[in-house]
């Protein structure tokens, strides 16, 4: 049933804003340089933590059903909320493990990799027990189509502030004028998003209430064989998961090398606080255009052009080698709008599917369903960081912080960091363009048949 509280409106919108920022401090700090941190400042080879990587967000991708079906099977605390208590739980262990994995701690040889290997997959569990109940929240924060699509657009604004607020300043605080690390500078910095993230999860909770709360009947048992089956007959979710398998290897992928190719390639790292604040133009001519092209078009359609659109630009970057650093920016950050429009309307996205369930399969279990999904994000970001690791040992790179590059690595490193983003296209482009089944006509279709299935109450949880 849905809780009476004040009508949906910018204050829910403005929280779950709160709420991406919070996690993305932590997540988008780690994910872009803790492999600079260990390979520069701790000398741990690229190979090894290739295999870390592998090991840790395999594990961390096995446990997004895990930890998913938890808010499903119990209840915390007596608010009656489903998924804010456990992002209370979570948060400051996901702080605390921001910080332990940019310390340079004296343990050497097994000690230190032992180091690495635990605060790395303490970091991984933390933010799966912060971000999965926060994605899953939107379907009961409302349950109108329009008023979730804006908090995807929501959610897709904390993240990109974020990357363009607080990681532009990474480079000019933690790199000195030669580009050389300062190590304690990263520490700092890890301790201070880890403190911003605890206040803007706060803020989430404040401001965004979850207003269905559901029933159970006595004795009602969750049954994840249910939520399993449903899922494996849901075609939107298969396409969505493939296109985010993509999106991953871009978000994770590209943000790992991003400091390898300016540093080596361009010998430039102060051009990446450029390309961090020229994110910001792209994102406002995003929020302003995207929601009225998709009201004309839908927004599978949106995304299918905007893929291509960046397919094509970034085949261009990659195929035809661009020497001077601004231009090669600049270009990026054309490419991007692409990428930009697919986050920004991916979540809305998901939010269909959990929907699709309920439509076809007359299932609904959004915690459990919403787990299911982030295990294809989790396994985009082992493969970006698997390969990105792997990659940078096959073409040579050497560890250490006076470490000089052949120029032949110098050269892959530019073949590497660009290929990406073709990848990330390629599969965006089968995931929703072949895959996914809902364009506009039948998603209306499909919300007006659950209007009247809900209206008579035919619905169940799994």
């Amino acid at each position: 049933m849905e809780k009476k509280t004040r009508p949906f409106g910018v204050l829910d919108q403005v929280g779950y804003v709160c709420g991406d920022m919070a996690g993305s401090f932590v997540n988008l700090f780690v994910d872009a340089y803790f492999l600079t941190f260990c390979t520069y400042v701790l000398g741990i080879s690229p190979a090894w933590m290739a295999t870390l990587f592998l090991v840790a967000r395999l594990w961390d991708a096995i446990n997004d059903p895990i930890m998913g079906s938890f808010p499903d099977r119990w209840r915390l605390g007596k608010s009656g909320d489903k998924f804010k208590p456990w992002i209370k739980l979570f948060m400051i262990p996901l702080a605390l493990s921001g910080i332990l994995c940019f310390s340079k701690v004296p343990f050497t040889g097994v000690a230190l990799h032992a180091w690495v290997a635990f605060v790395y997959i303490l970091y991984g569990m933390s933010y799966t027990g912060t971000s999965m109940p926060f994605g899953a929240m939107a379907s009961v924060v409302s349950t109108d189509p329009i008023d979730r699509s804006k908090l995807s657009r929501a959610r897709s604004i904390g993240g990109t502030l974020v990357g363009i607020g607080a990681l532009s300043m990474v480079p000019v605080f933690c790199f000195d004028k030669a580009s050389n690390i300062m190590p304690e500078r990263f520490t700092l910095m890890a301790a201070i998003f880890g403190v911003l993230s605890i206040v803007c999860y706060l803020l989430l909770c404040r401001f965004t209430p979850e207003r269905v709360h559901e029933k159970h009947a006595p004795g009602q048992k969750f049954e994840y064989s249910k939520v399993l089956k449903a899922a494996f007959k849901n075609r939107p979710l298969i396409g969505v998961m493939i296109a985010t398998i993509g999106s991953m290897l871009f978000i994770t992928g590209s943000s790992q090398l991003r400091s390898y190719i300016y540093k080596e390639f361009y010998h430039d790292t102060g051009a990446m606080t450029i390309a961090s604040l020229g994110s910001l133009p792209v994102m406002i001519i995003c929020f302003i255009l995207v929601p009225k092209i998709v009201a004309k078009f839908g927004k599978r359609n949106v995304i299918l052009v905007m893929s291509a659109y960046n397919l094509a630009l970034s085949a261009f970057i990659l195929f035809f080698p661009i020497q001077n650093v601004m231009l090669y920016t600049i270009l990026n950050l054309l490419a991007t709008i692409g990428q930009t429009a697919f986050t920004m309307l991916i979540w809305a996205l998901v939010t269909d599917c959990l929907d699709y369930s309920e439509w076809k399969m007359n299932i609904r279990s959004d915690g459990s369903m919403y787990s299911l999904y982030t295990f294809s994000r989790k396994i985009g970001s082992t493969i970006a960081s698997t390969g990105a690791a792997s990659a940078l040992a096959a073409i040579g790179y050497v560890s250490g912080a006076g470490a000089v590059q052949s120029a032949a690595t110098v050269n892959n490193i530019y073949y590497l960091v660009n290929a990406v983003p073709v990848v990330t296209c390629i599969l965006e482009l089968i995931g929703i363009g072949l895959i996914f089944n809902l364009d506009q006509k039948t998603t209306e279709t499909m919300y007006a048949e659950l209007a009247e299935r809900r209206a008579n109450g035919t619905a169940e949880e799994a």
